[in-house]
C-alpha cells in the first residue's frame, strides 16, 4: 500500500507544480522573449518536480508517476499486472488531486479553459495538426522512457539517476511545449483536460494513446537490444547496491 500512496503523492507533486507553473505563466505565447522564457520555466518546473519526487519516493515505489512509465516497466518484466493496475489508479487519482488543488487556488482569477491541458490544432501554439501531435508525443515519450529504462538498469546505476530523468523530462518539454504542450504522461494530460472541458477533453485521447504507444515501443526496444537480466534500479543516497528507482 505504501508504494501506491507514494505514487499518488509523486504524481500530485508533478501535476501541481508542473501544470501550476504552466497555468500561472500562461503557457507558450509565441516566438518572443517572454514566450521562450515561459517555455523554459515550464520545462524546468516539470523537470525539477520529477527530480524532487524521485528522491522523495523513489526508494518506495520507483517514482513512476506516469502510466506510460509503469507500462514500460511492466513490459520489461519488473512490475506485476496487479501492481501495474494499482500504480495507474494511484497516478490518476494523484493527478486529479493536484489539478483540483490548483483549480481551488486559481479558479477565481484564471479561466479553466486550456487549464494546463495538451492539444493540437487551435490548442497548439504553432497549430500542429492531429497527425503531427500524435507522432511527436510517441517520439518524445519513446525518448523519455528509453532514458528512464537505461539510467535505471543496474548496469548504469548512478546516484545522479533522478537528476538525469528530470533533465530528460525538461528537454522533451523544451521542444514539446510549443507543439502540444507536452504530455508524455497520460495522467498529467487527463486531469487538466477534464477540468478544462471542451476541445481539450475531446482531444485528450491523443495524449493518452500516443504516450502509451511510445512507452511500449521504448520498452520493447530496450528489452530486445539493451536489456541485461539484473535487478532494475537507480542508486540513491545510502543505496550503494543501486536497487531502486524503477522497480
Amino acid at each position: 500500500m505504501n508504494k501506491y500512496l507514494a505514487e499518488f503523492i509523486g504524481t500530485f507533486i508533478l501535476v501541481f507544480l508542473g501544470t501550476g507553473t504552466a497555468v500561472v505563466l500562461g503557457g507558450y505565447t509565441g516566438g518572443t522573449e517572454t514566450g521562450y522564457l515561459g517555455v523554459t520555466a515550464i520545462a524546468l518546473a516539470f523537470g525539477l518536480s520529477i527530480v524532487a519526487a524521485a528522491y522523495a519516493i523513489g526508494h518506495i515505489s520507483g517514482c513512476h508517476v506516469n502510466p506510460a512509465v509503469s507500462l514500460a516497466v511492466w513490459i520489461s518484466g519488473n512490475l506485476s499486472a496487479k501492481e501495474f493496475g494499482g500504480y495507474v489508479v494511484a497516478q490518476i487519482v494523484g493527478a486529479f488531486a493536484g489539478t483540483a488543488f490548483l483549480a481551488f487556488l486559481v479558479a477565481s482569477s484564471t479561466s479553466l479553459e486550456g487549464f494546463g491541458a495538451n492539444g493540437y490544432g487551435g490548442l497548439s501554439a504553432v497549430g500542429l495538426n492531429l497527425g503531427g501531435a500524435f507522432a511527436v508525443e510517441v517520439v518524445l515519450t519513446f525518448i523519455f522512457v528509453l532514458a528512464i529504462l537505461g539510467v535505471t538498469s543496474s548496469k548504469a546505476t548512478s546516484h545522479m539517476g533522478g537528476l538525469v530523468i528530470g533533465l530528460t523530462l525538461t528537454l522533451v518539454h523544451l521542444i514539446g511545449i510549443p507543439l502540444t504542450g507536452t504530455s508524455v504522461n497520460p495522467a498529467r494530460s487527463l486531469s487538466p483536460a477534464v477540468f478544462a472541458g471542451g476541445d481539450a477533453l475531446a482531444q485528450v485521447w491523443v495524449f493518452i494513446a500516443a504516450p502509451l504507444i511510445g512507452a511500449a515501443i521504448a520498452a520493447m526496444v530496450f528489452k530486445s537490444f539493451f536489456f541485461v537480466k539484473e535487478e532494475t534500479g537507480i542508486e540513491v543516497a545510502g543505496d550503494s547496491d543501486g536497487e531502486e528507482l524503477i522497480k
